[in-house]
């Protein structure tokens, strides 16, 4: 009987928590890569996530102190092409001082970089996003990436100032902004964050499928409570949708940040704008979903 019980309680437990499975499912390979670079990651749908997060800086934005998850949280993604080779994307999260050095350390192993840029205004220390792009056997594109990760977080030329902004009260009605918003999302600490793929998009490189978890997706990172909370998010967009998701987002009393590609030399053109705002989190939730309906993303 006490062998009949563990072998039940397995089995739900099994089926309770899938992402055990996925887990370990992953291949030799991609477990290689995580323990090359000394850091932590998940994987899913085929696509090997490692964490990249920027927690040694404290952020503000516009006066507001923000957590790692709200948007300094770097990574890069890995997935099996044909011919035994990965393709990697990634974003990494760095300041000022940092971005000329990194870039350097991609470049010399082969890496690409394929964009850099902001995704805030306001913020201190200054932020940058670096892009980057590479093709080999996963356990290459590890050692090559290794160098450039090992420079972040260093402080080369003295470290950077930090934030010292308001801090929000920090309870979010989460349910409520699924359903304004259309689509479930997930909390990394007092950060809830609500990711819509673009299946719509067909993009293949390399015979290996451009999906969400390699970057081609719509976010909304929320903080702070249902009256005062601030949001800040991504969207991507085919050139047509360029202007209705604009006209939405500054309709709706959001601030537009940036707007630029993040991969280079991809059919369809996919154009990705950043944006921010402040207010009671379900006015800002609508106003994320105006954005989102005028684009083709599938309904929800």
């Amino acid at each position: 009987m006490r062998h009949l019980i563990v072998a039940i309680a397995t089995t739900f437990l099994c089926s309770a928590f899938p992402a055990a499975g996925l887990a370990q499912d992953m291949q030799p390979d991609y477990k290689h890569v995580l323990e090359a670079l000394g850091r932590q990651g998940d994987f899913k749908e085929g696509v090997l996530k490692v964490n990249i997060p920027r927690s040694d800086l404290n952020v503000t934005v516009d006066g507001v102190a923000t957590p790692t998850p709200f948007g300094f949280g770097g990574w890069v993604a890995l997935t099996k092409g044909t011919g035994g080779m990965d393709v990697m994307m990634g974003d990494l999260v760095l300041t000022e001082r940092e971005v000329n050095p990194v870039m350097s350390a991609l470049l010399v192993e082969g890496l690409e970089v394929t964009a850099i840029h902001n995704h805030f205004f306001f913020e201190t220390p200054r932020i940058f996003y670096m892009h980057v792009h590479g093709h080999g056997r996963a356990p290459d594109l590890a050692s090559k990436l290794k160098p450039a990760l090992a420079l972040i977080g260093k402080n080369p030329g003295g470290a950077p100032s930090m934030g010292t902004g308001q801090r929000l009260q920090e309870k979010l009605d989460t349910a409520a902004l699924d359903k304004i918003v259309g689509t479930p999302g997930e909390a990394a600490g007092a950060v809830y964050k609500i990711t819509i793929g673009r299946p719509d998009i067909k993009m293949v490189e390399m015979g290996a499928p451009i999906n969400a978890r390699m970057g081609l997706n719509t976010w909304a990172a929320f903080y702070g409570s249902d009256a005062d909370s601030v949001v800040a998010g991504d969207v991507a967009m085919l050139d047509n949708e360029v202007q209705p998701v604009l006209k939405a987002l500054r309709a709706n009393g959001i601030s537009v940040v940036a707007m630029h590609h993040h991969m280079i030399g991809t059919t369809p053109h996919v154009i990705f704008l950043h944006y921010w705002g402040r207010g009671p989190a379900q006015r800002l939730a609508a106003a994320v979903r105006a954005a989102v309906d005028v684009t083709a993303t599938p309904a929800r």
